[in-house]
């Protein structure tokens, strides 16, 4: 990672404690496997002149970490020195972040960018695809958000929009929201009725959502590997710990900077080995605009999150206050299953898929929206030469994870529950 990202995220840490170690790997793995299919192309080209000399790789993080600027503002003395070294990037997103600030009106014209990251559809029966139902949904939520992202790049929409969206900001959250959409608790939540039993809110009146599963704690069978969560939320577990799986255990108490470089070189590895083949089935139809995709990833993610929850049952369920909102408050159980496979191991299969389709989707996007038409085929890694996008990452600071579900509740005062 450059010096200056590097700067950032040490800057960020001081502003907001990080609870899970591991939850940026996942966004910058996506990143990195879209940069290496990216390189020594016009495309690849465009996107480093947009991010002023910044990868995806670096900035596939960033819409989390300016969630740390929640707590006192974006002009706090202390944030005026995040991205120094990119003074233009800077003033962009401290832009984005006062057209979209923190709120707990979710009835507010101003949106809060903490809406853009995802969208609640129901899993409970009758299941839905996104277009078929209003709950959960919104005109802030991930799938409207993305078209938005895609319609400035492709000048439908202008850079000089209410929502401070530019080009360069068009690829950073682009950058993250094509991972965030490949998470199935991003686009899937369980409502439940007075009883704690699921419930469709498109058909029940009186629901408790469970805001896609942040507030539900999950219980698994087995001891948790080595610095996994030992008792997470249910939508952190799939943020962090998942990702975690695919990488190689390090042992807890080995030094800091050893540990540091073994994740970076773990992180390198994985991507460059995704980067090397394509995903199974990662493009859609011919006949999908761009402006769908997000929709069609969405519904396509939606049964995995349905089996995400199908694999639980759910104890002690109700409905209590948090951060001013009702929520469905409760366990989440490991189930036995007929596959045989244990709930960490299922995770962190799907995951791999996950991430494996977002980098690539991510590349295929960014090509389409920034040159005009479809893309026939993105180059595979080794149909290019090496470059230093490429190369081992060299040392940096490690990533900070500023998900919803991560945040401590003071540190973000005026925000909704955590998402």
């Amino acid at each position: 990672m450059k010096k200056s990202a590097a700067l950032f995220l040490a800057l960020a840490l001081l502003t907001v404690v990080r609870v899970q170690a591991y939850g940026p790997q996942g966004h910058a793995t996506v990143g990195a496997i879209a940069d290496r299919l990216l390189a020594n192309t016009p495309t690849g080209a465009k996107v480093s002149a947009l991010l002023d000399g910044y990868t995806l790789e670096e900035v596939a993080t960033i819409p989390d970490t300016i969630k740390a600027w929640d707590r006192n503002g974006v002009d706090n003395p202390t944030a005026q020195h995040y991205f120094s070294s990119h003074p233009k990037i800077a003033e962009q997103l401290r832009a984005f972040w006062k057209a979209n600030p923190p709120t707990n009106d979710e009835k507010s014209a101003i949106p809060n960018h903490h809406w853009f990251h995802y969208t609640d559809v129901p899993l409970a029966e009758p299941f839905e695809k996104y277009g078929d139902g209003k709950a959960g949904r919104s005109q802030w939520d991930i799938v409207h958000m993305m078209r938005y992202c895609i319609g400035v790049l492709k000048g439908t929409v202008p850079a000089n929009n209410p929502r401070a969206i530019t080009k360069p900001i068009a690829v950073i959250l682009l950058a993250h929201y094509v991972g965030d959409i490949h998470q199935p608790l991003h686009v899937g939540a369980e409502y439940f009725d007075a009883q704690g039993n699921p419930a469709n809110p498109d058909h029940v009146s009186g629901t408790f959502g469970d805001e896609g599963g942040n507030s539900l704690l999950l219980k698994l069978s087995g001891p948790a590997p080595a610095g996994a969560s030992k008792r997470p939320k249910l939508h952190g577990f799939w943020d962090s710990d998942t990702v975690l799986a695919n990488l190689p255990p390090l042992d807890p108490k080995m030094p800091k900077e050893e540990r540091r470089r073994q994740e970076d070189a773990g992180e390198a590895q994985l991507a460059t080995r995704l980067a090397q083949e394509a995903p199974k089935n990662w493009k859609l139809p011919v006949g999908v605009k761009l402006e769908d995709y997000p929709e069609s990833w969405a519904n396509e993610i939606l049964p995995i999150a349905r089996e995400a929850h199908d694999r639980l049952r759910f104890d002690h369920v109700q409905p209590k206050l948090q951060h001013g909102e009702m929520l469905a408050m409760g366990d989440a159980v490991e189930r036995p299953m007929p596959d045989g496979l244990s709930y960490r191991k299922w995770s962190a299969e799907v995951v791999l898929n996950e991430l494996h389709l977002a980098g690539w989707r991510l590349a295929d996007l960014l090509k389409q929206a920034l040159n005009g038409s479809a893309a026939t085929s993105t180059p595979a890694l080794s149909a290019v030469a090496p470059t230093p996008s490429m190369a081992a990452p060299e040392k940096k600071v490690a990533p900070l994870v500023i998900h919803d579900a991560d945040v401590p509740p003071e540190a973000i005062p005026s925000s909704p529950a955590p998402r």
